[in-house]
């Protein structure tokens, strides 16, 4: 290394090499000109000493050297979009941008009409959203607030309870009416298509903890819990989804006695609070997602 510091726009060339695994796939990716992306490139391996990609049959591939260095370059990816996300207003204002990460049937089902209904009230406001089921890190700036179904760990963190998620077996009436409903979950177990995750284990282990079997036929199977409501909505199967969502989606309700609840955390850093935009949607969703909790237990 040459001791100089680095400038983003290199940086930011390699990121976009890396995820598009060619110059002119990055170039597209950074609306830019493929000689500069690919001058970014050979100015950076120039300041680094090391060559950062070779060519093979299927593009660049990134080096040894290269593989080591993509966190440090999503580090500065991530300070970078907080530095522009904070220079977006004045922290006094109730305008700018701000980055919310949720995981994905929270960004698709539950989020955007609490969104919507607070851009009503200040229009001025611009949302990032992330739907993910990767937890994103609040200390490294990745995003502004988080909406989680894990009780945050780190220090620094001011987090809110706001949700019991209750989950439910659901189906379609159109699948239940060509046979009886199940009687039991073993009745579920042994004569009933399942939808189910995948590779993803949690169902499997959180089954193993109450003593409960894994049901037999598994006829769809995925990670992705939009996927699996999508399955069951479209009449595959039995799955297990969120008792407001699958309610809300006149699906039928099965066994409503065997009901297991996650817990929902608004969570931010702790730095965020003196940003009035951030401490303004933080206390948003805190209300809206704790008023659905009570008209859930109420209805």
């Amino acid at each position: 290394m040459n001791g100089k510091a680095l400038s983003w726009d290199l940086v930011a060339a390699f990121l976009a090499v890396i995820r598009e695994g060619s110059l002119s796939g990055a170039a597209r990716r950074l609306d830019a000109a493929q000689p500069t992306v690919r001058r970014q490139i050979e100015a950076l391996e120039e300041a680094v000493g090391v060559a950062l990609f070779t060519r093979g049959p299927s593009g660049l591939l990134p080096s040894a050297t290269s593989l080591t260095l993509i966190p440090y370059a999503e580090e500065m990816e991530a300070s970078a979009a907080a530095f522009a996300r904070a220079a977006s207003a004045d922290p006094k204002s109730e305008e700018g941008t701000i980055r919310i990460t949720c995981s994905e049937i929270y960004g698709v089902e539950i989020l955007p009409p609490i969104l919507a209904q607070l851009r009503r009230v200040y229009p001025r406001l611009s949302m990032e959203v992330t739907a993910t089921d990767r937890t994103e890190d609040l200390l490294k700036r990745e995003a502004d607030i988080a909406v989680r179904i894990v009780r945050p760990v780190q220090g620094s963190l001011i987090a809110r309870q706001v949700d019991a998620i209750p989950l439910g077996f659901f189906a379609t009436a159109d699948f239940l009416a060509t046979r009886p409903r199940p009687s039991s979950y073993e009745d579920i177990v042994e004569n009933f298509d399942f939808i189910s995750s995948d590779r993803d284990q949690t169902l499997a282990r959180g089954l193993e903890i109450l003593g409960m079997a894994h049901p037999k036929r598994l006829v769809y199977r995925s990670d992705s819990v939009l996927v699996q409501l999508a399955a069951i909505r479209a009449g595959i199967g039995i799955g297990i989804c969120n008792v407001n969502i699958g309610t809300a989606s006149g699906l039928v309700r099965l066994l409503p006695e065997l009901t297991t609840n996650l817990e929902c955390w608004v969570v931010m850093h702790e730095d965020m609070k003196r940003i009035r935009r951030i401490k303004m949607v933080f206390d948003h969703l805190v209300a809206a997602l704790t008023k659905a909790r009570t008209q859930a237990r109420e209805a």
